[in-house]
C-alpha cells in the first residue's frame, strides 16, 4: 500500500474537526459481500479459524481498504472471543449464527471464570500489529469489542434470540446473578481494548446491538453504566484513548448514553430523528452513520436519496459516514461504490 504521513481524517473528526468531506467506512466492511472475503473464509475452515489465525484476520481487514480505499479499516473478529477466552464454549454453525453453552442460572453462573486466558486472544492482537505495519497513516485502525449488555445475552441464552428475552428474565429475577456476568466482561473488555490500543489501533468501538431491547431504567443499569465503566477504565491508562459507542435502537435515550458514558462518538441507526440527534447529541460528540443497508442495496436513485439525506441530516457537524448497521452479504459492490462516490463528491 502507497505510504502517507497525512493525519487520518476519519481520527480527526473523533478530536474534534469537523471534515468537509465526511471520512467513510461500513461496519463489517470486511465480509461476504466481497469475493475475495469468501475465497479466503473457504480456505479458513471455521469462523473462529478465520479471527484467530493472524495471517487470515490482518488479510480480510485489508481487503475492503484496497478496493474502496475506506479511512478507517477494523480489525476482523468477533464480539463473542471474550466468552471464548473466559473458558465458554463458541462455535459458529453455518446458517444459524454463534451457540453458546447456555449461562441461564445463578448455579450456572457460579462456573464463570473471572479472568480470561489472554493468551487466547494473542492472535487479535497480532492481526492488529500486521496491519498497522502496512497500513497508511492517513487510515485509521479500529479495535473493537461487545457491549457487556449485547454479550451477556448471548451467553445466557446460548444464541441469539428475535427480543434477547432470556437474559432480561435474569436480569429481572436474579439482578446479583446477572451483575456478576456484567462484571466480569466489564473487567476482562478493558484489558482486552487497551491490549489492542497497545497493539496498534487507532480508536476503539464498543458495539451494543441489543441496547435497543431495555426499558430506560435497564438501558442505565445494563447499558450506560457498563460502558462508562469501560470507558473510565481505558482512561486511566490511555487517557486520551478515543472511543465510539454505538447503542443500537436507543432514540430518545441517546442522549443520555452520551452524557454518561463519556464517548467521543456514537453510531446511529437509520430510524435516528435528525433533529433530536443534530441538537442533542452532534453538539457534543461526533456522529457516525446512518445509511439503511437495505438502501445500500437498493441502489440507484433510492440510495442516492438516502445518501444525500444523511449528509443534509449531519454533514453541517462532525460526521462519520457509515451505515446504520452492518453491510449485508447480498449487497453489490457497484452500489458501495456508488455510495462512496457520492459522500465524497459531498463538499461542504
Amino acid at each position: 500500500m502507497t505510504r502517507s504521513s497525512d493525519p487520518a481524517p476519519f481520527l480527526d473528526v473523533l478530536a474534534g474537526r469537523r471534515q468537509s468531506v465526511p471520512p467513510i467506512w461500513m461496519m463489517r466492511q470486511a465480509g461476504r459481500y466481497l469475493p475475495e472475503y469468501r475465497e479466503l473464509r473457504a480456505r479458513a475452515g471455521g469462523f473462529l479459524d478465520l479471527c484467530f489465525t493472524p495471517e487470515f484476520a490482518a488479510e480480510v481487514t485489508l481487503q475492503p481498504i484496497r478496493r474502496f480505499q475506506f479511512d478507517a479499516a477494523i480489525i476482523f473478529s468477533d464480539i463473542l472471543v471474550i466468552p471464548y477466552a473466559l473458558g465458554r464454549a463458541v462455535r459458529f454453525e453455518a446458517g444459524e449464527g454463534p451457540r453458546l453453552d447456555p449461562l441461564d442460572t445463578p448455579e450456572k453462573i457460579l462456573t464463570l471464570k473471572r479472568e480470561a486466558d489472554f493468551t487466547t486472544l494473542e492472535p487479535v492482537y497480532e492481526a492488529l500489529r500486521r496491519v498497522r505495519a502496512v497500513l497508511d497513516r492517513s487510515v485509521a485502525l479500529i479495535g473493537f469489542c461487545g457491549a457487556p449488555w449485547t454479550v451477556a445475552t448471548y451467553m445466557v441464552a446460548g444464541q441469539g434470540t428475535p427480543d434477547q428475552a432470556p437474559a432480561r428474565l435474569l436480569a429481572y429475577r436474579h439482578p446479583d446473578a446477572f451483575a456478576d456476568i456484567i462484571d466480569t466482561l466489564v473487567e476482562n473488555s478493558i484489558r482486552y481494548l487497551l491490549g489492542q490500543l497497545q497493539a496498534g489501533a487507532d480508536c476503539l468501538q464498543i458495539f451494543d446491538t441489543w441496547a435497543s431491547v431495555l426499558s430506560p431504567r435497564e438501558f442505565a443499569l445494563w447499558s450506560i453504566e457498563p460502558t462508562r465503566r469501560i470507558v473510565a477504565g481505558i482512561r486511566e491508562q490511555v487517557p486520551d484513548a478515543k472511543i465510539i459507542g454505538f447503542p443500537r435502537g436507543v432514540g430518545a435515550l441517546l442522549p443520555a448514553y452520551v452524557e454518561a458514558t463519556g464517548v467521543d462518538a456514537v453510531s446511529i441507526d437509520w430510524a435516528a430523528e435528525p433533529a433530536l440527534i443534530r441538537e442533542r447529541v452532534q453538539s457534543k460528540v461526533a456522529v457516525q452513520g446512518n445509511l439503511d443497508p437495505l438502501a445500500l442495496i437498493a441502489g440507484g436513485a433510492a440510495l442516492d436519496r438516502a445518501v444525500d439525506d444523511v449528509l443534509e441530516n449531519y454533514a453541517s457537524g462532525r460526521l462519520i459516514f457509515n451505515l446504520g448497521h452492518g453491510i449485508l452479504p447480498e449487497t453489490p459492490i457497484a452500489h458501495v461504490e456508488q455510495m462512496i462516490a457520492r459522500v465524497r463528491a459531498h463538499r461542504s
